[in-house]
């Protein structure tokens, strides 16, 4: 039996080609995502003296930003301890499902070689924005 010619240069995919399709970003996401969490799976970030990123908001003003506490609940949550995740940080705990959801339906856009983005209304930013900063008084004041 004869082998199958192999398709000409013009038919296979180059690295511009590849790195250009739809799933190329969510891809990318996911496989950082996967390194960090690796990553962090082994370093306890409520132990001082690892190469964890610190918060420029806290640094520069000494409060807490929303996101303040979000490394330490996805290594609480990976370790199983769901009550000290809510304390670091309950705003993202909370907001965690709908952006792993968002993740989800990029990915999946994306393979299915179709480009996806998130739409989000005036309001729905006014919204975001005004929790957030309520959170930020919130964990500030408290």
């Amino acid at each position: 039996m004869a082998e199958a010619a192999p398709p000409p240069p013009s038919a296979r995919p180059t690295a511009r080609t590849l790195l250009r399709h739809p799933a190329a970003g969510p891809l990318a996401v996911l496989a950082a995502g996967a390194a960090g969490s690796a990553y962090l799976y082994v370093t306890d970030p409520h132990e001082p003296g690892h190469l964890l990123p610190r918060c420029p908001f806290r640094l520069v003003t000494g409060l807490l930003c929303p996101a303040c506490g979000g490394t330490r609940m996805a290594y609480d949550l990976m370790h199983g301890h769901l009550t000290q995740a809510w304390l670091d940080n309950r705003a993202l705990l909370l907001a965690a499902p709908f952006a792993l959801a968002m993740l989800g339906r990029w990915m999946t856009e994306g393979l299915r070689g179709r480009r996806w983005q998130p739409r989000v209304g005036p309001r729905g930013q006014v919204l975001i924005l005004a929790l957030a900063v309520t959170w930020t008084v919130v964990r500030n004041t408290a």
